[in-house]
């Protein structure tokens, strides 16, 4: 039976996720502002059937789950690099 070994380098090689998480605030931002501007367009007759106003509203809870990945994606890459250190 063969043995291999492997040696690990201490080189870094975490990724860099600083600007996903800037990209991700700033679309998380853009579509809660897409979704208020759509809402309060046809906030006039507040229905089910106002596709419109269903839409914004769509937007609006988009942006909290894109901003709330984005959190997670920065707590987790913060405690790995905290581990390392």
């Amino acid at each position: 039976m063969a043995v291999k070994t492997v040696t690990v380098s201490n080189e870094r090689s975490e990724r860099d996720v600083v600007p996903l998480v800037k990209l991700m605030t700033i679309a998380a931002w853009a579509l809660l502002g897409i979704g208020l501007v759509l809402s309060l367009l046809s906030l006039d007759h507040f229905s089910d059937r106002n596709a419109t106003l269903m839409i914004g509203i769509g937007f609006m809870v988009g942006s909290v789950f894109v901003y709330v990945i984005r959190t997670a994606i920065h707590l987790v890459h913060s405690r790995a690099v905290s581990k390392d250190e």
